[in-house]
């Protein structure tokens, strides 16, 4: 049998196969490239942060390469400078030491990529955006709560890694309210000391000194965050003192939320880093596009004002636990484990 084709059905045949080959032959669209370098894996706020990193980018359908420098500043250098090698489109750091970072900024900033603070401040370099929750206002809200706690008495007054500027930021915060008591005569400090990498273990250490130091006369310890509060409540329970003594917190780790529970640890602060993570990737869209990444303000860096957009934090004691972290969705119920009582803690 022989087929017959009549012009018009040859032109149409002849039409398909050139738009089919033409489509074989159209540039596919480039994906979104986000490099991230995060300076540990070592805490939970940290874990929980890059899986909402990984989430949100994915949710966007943007592509994120991840880079973990395990609290070395020389070793992150060199994972920033191949994620700048592969032509990421936007650079988001974390830096373990805000000033060693600033050669990162400008090595990306001369590849014609910009660069994303991210939680931590950059110092002394034009970074592009920098994204985080308002560092003082957390270390003001520890302070105040420790100081309404606890009016009189002896304190610890514990500080985060000196490298991190936002160490520097939360304990300005906070001695915002402790000083002024402080030189009333309402409070003596018998420690205050800077905790290494952040490092539990040490904060432990420093605070087993104090109280030998002391004598165990330690009415109140502000710590900077959870893994330095579960440290100083290890030092406390050696001495049957846990429960007794109010301790600060910050990262709403689930640890933390478990011992404000029991009523070993006073507070944290809810920093959510699901709303960090998803305004970041917003952010670096946009800062790629050229617009306005949502600055809503700027932060001294130690050589100029950096544009900046931050994000308020929440108060979380055994009052406001439930609904704070797990109505939210933050934890789940399960994560709190069973109820405890309270030995003085408010």
């Amino acid at each position: 049998m022989t087929i017959r084709f009549s012009s018009p059905h040859i032109l149409a045949i002849l039409c398909c196969l050139t738009a089919l080959l033409c489509g074989c032959n159209q540039p596919q669209p480039e994906r979104f490239v986000i490099g991230v370098s995060i300076p540990t894996q070592r805490e939970e706020g940290w874990v929980r942060g890059v899986r909402y990193l990984r989430e949100a980018a994915a949710r966007h359908g943007y592509e994120l390469k991840l880079q973990i420098s395990d609290n070395d500043a020389a070793r992150q250098l060199g994972q920033c400078e191949n994620l700048i090698a592969q032509r990421v489109n936007v650079l988001v750091v974390a830096p373990h030491d805000a000033g060693a970072a600033s050669v990162i900024v400008e090595k990306a900033h001369r590849a014609g990529i910009k660069v994303i603070s991210y939680d931590r401040l950059i110092r002394n370099a034009p970074v592009d955006l920098y994204i985080s929750y308002d560092n003082e206002k957390v270390g003001e809200l520890q302070g105040e709560y420790l100081t309404r706690t606890v009016p009189k008495g002896s304190y610890i007054v514990l500080s985060g890694a000196p490298t991190d500027n936002n160490a520097a930021q939360f304990k300005a915060g906070a001695m915002r309210f402790i000083r002024p008591l402080a030189e009333r005569g309402d409070i003596t400090i018998v420690m205050e000391q800077a905790v290494k990498d952040w490092l539990p273990s040490e904060a432990m250490k420093l605070v087993e000194n104090a109280l030998t130091a002391s004598r165990n006369k330690v009415d109140g310890i502000l710590a900077p965050n959870d893994g330095t509060a579960g440290g100083a409540i290890a030092a406390l329970a050696a001495q049957k003192m846990d429960g007794k003594v109010p301790v600060t917190g910050q990262d709403a780790e689930v640890s933390a939320a478990r011992r404000i529970r029991e009523g070993k640890q006073s507070m944290t602060i809810f920093k959510d880093a699901r709303r960090l993570a998803e305004e970041t990737v917003i952010a670096a869209k946009k800062l790629a596009d050229g617009q306005d990444p949502g600055v809503t303000t700027t932060t001294f860096g130690g050589s100029g004002q950096v544009p900046s957009r931050l994000l308020t934090p929440v108060v979380v004691d055994r009052h406001n636990l439930e609904q704070a972290l797990v109505a939210s969705g933050y934890l789940k119920p399960e994560d709190l484990g069973p109820r405890g009582v309270g030995k003085g803690n408010p």
